[in-house]
């Protein structure tokens, strides 16, 4: 047996690599995942909100990054919904306007009857700005002097969600997935921090350790990755069991799927790897 390992074609390994990849994400299995103290304290600051509260959903990243990031966005959107707080949403990418899309689908699809017909009520799109982290600054100010209408031209002033909201320091929490500049980094500086303002963050596994040095004083928490995302899901999934019937709520705890398997696969060619080895030493092939 040992003499058959030992001549084993890679090609074989790279194949059973293959599977251990592909067998999963195709059939959708999941694995339970432990919610962190972190990605419970970011759970806890939406779902701790008194049902209805003005969220702020800021979706600054593009298609590139949504592998990693669509998850938590999505998360963030459907605990929204299951809270009924109001949500407006907004981005600092060009590329993010279809981002928003995607979640204003689930509101409208999974939760038509808190929100479908119930724009300007219950959610609204601003949509893209130019100027980077100058729109965070006007914003946080006076949201009108950036945002005078809403991605479908309409005016903030005629829009029940937005006629009274002066700036974005009377929203209960802001919630930012961000791939990069501009992203959590900039809402933090030129947001929450200067102005109070409670806000979470999602962002990429990159970008999680120049978050870290503003948790918990300048940020209440942060979702890192696809395993934050995942985690995120869990807890909801915890919270609210109906969710666990949604192969659309899981979107993170199937992307794990494969990451254990393969893991659990290379571990184990490590220690087989091992095994060769010392055996050949015993025979006396290595001095």
């Amino acid at each position: 047996m040992l003499n058959f390992l030992q001549n084993l074609d890679r090609r074989w390994i790279f194949l059973l690599m293959l599977f251990a990849v592909a067998i999963p994400l195709i059939s959708g299995i999941t694995f339970p995942e432990k919610p962190s103290k972190e990605v419970m304290t970011v759970f806890h600051a939406v779902d701790d909100l008194p049902d209805g509260s003005n969220v702020v959903l800021a979706l600054d990243y593009d298609p590139a990054s949504a592998g990693e990031l669509q998850p938590m966005a999505s998360a963030f959107t459907r605990h929204c919904a299951i809270k009924k707080h109001n949500i407006l949403f907004m981005t600092l990418w060009p590329q993010g306007v279809p981002m928003i899309q995607n979640s204003v689908d689930i509101l409208e699809n999974e939760y038509p009857e808190t929100y479908k017909g119930k724009y300007g009520v219950k959610y609204v799109n601003l949509g893209f700005r130019t100027g980077n982290e100058g729109v965070i600054k006007l914003v946080v100010e006076d949201l009108k002097k950036s945002y005078s209408t809403d991605i479908k031209s309409n005016s903030l002033d005629n829009i029940p969600l937005t006629k009274n909201l002066k700036n974005i320091q009377q929203v209960d929490l802001l919630a930012n997935v961000s791939a990069g500049y501009p992203g959590s980094k900039e809402w933090v500086l030129y947001g929450s921090a200067p102005f109070d303002i409670p806000t979470v963050v999602g962002c990429t596994g990159v970008q999680a350790p120049t978050m870290l040095p503003y948790i918990p004083k300048q940020l209440i928490g942060m979702i890192a990755a696809i395993k934050g995302a995942a985690e995120y899901e869990q807890a909801i999934i915890n919270a609210y069991p109906e969710l666990e019937k949604n192969p659309k709520a899981k979107q993170g705890l199937i992307r794990m799927g494969p990451q254990l398997v393969a893991h659990l696969l290379l571990i184990s060619l490590i220690f087989l790897g091992n095994v060769i080895y010392f055996w050949e030493r015993k025979q006396g092939l290595y001095r």
